[in-house]
């Protein structure tokens, strides 16, 4: 009986975790509602949809944008870097998150439509150019394929990016896939200058069966996992943004500078705090997984 307590209760985390991120594509309609964008700060704007965030950091000469959310979110996008005054044309990077296709899914038509290079971590870059995760992807066989990149730029931890005076560092933070990568950079509105961290997801989510605790196909799935709390804690970090817009309250802080608190959008202890729950949710996990293990070599 504890055995089959402790299953279920490891069915709901996983479960629970896949309705909120990944597992398939019935929110993507939800996802993919209208947003009108708007600015962070500086020149760093929202241009993604409701669900899924795309972000536009802008210069005189060129703009970066991160993420291109689901392949049928890519016009929206671009109606969005428009609808701000700016140029999709004149977008010269595009950078991913993780290759997963609600986060890179719009980014095959986003470099058409711009011309711009994709950068890539190496451990992404087969997956873009196939356009479909491999066994080493915790939600390999659920993750919905996307269009394909075929010439992409592989991009190395600590690596700075520039476009024109526009300068973004990738930090690798692996784990949710082993690709993950994270954007650190600074935007100013006149003498004040604030760093901003585009935070990959950290959640532990996965295809029926993958066991973090065990996996043969990404054994260092949970060493990786380490790594990037202690990279997000540490990272300078006055604004975080998130490819779930929900999971940093984005919208939740824009109401709030709309009702006059104008820093609503800094916290410099967010990004510690937005690691310590996910290495919170990871113990849970991992607990739950050694218990079945357990419970399963006792039956």
């Amino acid at each position: 009986m504890r055995s089959v307590r402790l299953a279920f209760f490891l069915s709901l985390i996983v479960a629970s975790a896949l309705a909120q991120e990944e597992a398939s594509c019935l929110q993507c309609a939800e996802w993919n509602q209208p947003q009108e964008p708007f600015r962070i700060y500086g020149n760093t704007y929202f241009v993604g949809v409701h669900g899924l965030s795309s972000i536009l950091v802008t210069s005189g000469e060129g703009h970066v944008l991160i993420d291109g959310a689901l392949p049928e979110s890519a016009e929206a996008i671009a109606r969005s870097v428009r609808a701000l005054g700016f140029r999709i044309e004149d977008v010269r990077l595009i950078v991913n998150s993780h290759a997963h296709w609600d986060h890179a899914g719009g980014i095959a038509e986003l470099r058409r439509l711009s011309g711009a290079q994709v950068a890539v971590s190496r451990a992404s870059a087969d997956v873009f150019r196939q356009g479909r995760s491999g066994r080493d992807d915790p939600q390999f066989g659920v993750a919905s394929p996307f269009p394909p990149v075929p010439d992409v730029r592989i991009i190395e931890d600590g690596e700075t990016l520039r476009a024109g005076p526009l300068a973004l560092t990738a930090r690798l933070t692996p784990g949710h896939t082993r690709g993950g990568t994270s954007w650190t950079w600074r935007s100013c509105e006149g003498e004040r200058c604030l760093d901003i961290v585009y935070a990959d997801s950290l959640t532990a989510v996965s295809a029926d069966g993958f066991l973090y605790t065990r996996s043969a196909d990404y054994p260092d799935a949970l060493r990786d996992f380490a790594r990037s709390f202690e990279i997000l804690s540490a990272v300078p970090c006055d604004i975080l943004i998130t490819p779930h817009p929900g999971a940093s309250n984005l919208f939740e802080k824009l109401e709030r500078r709309e009702r006059g608190e104008r820093d609503a959008f800094i916290d410099p202890a967010a990004c510690r705090n937005y690691a310590s729950a996910a290495r919170e949710r990871l113990r849970k996990r991992v607990e739950a997984e050694k218990a079945e293990v357990e419970g399963g070599a006792s039956r």
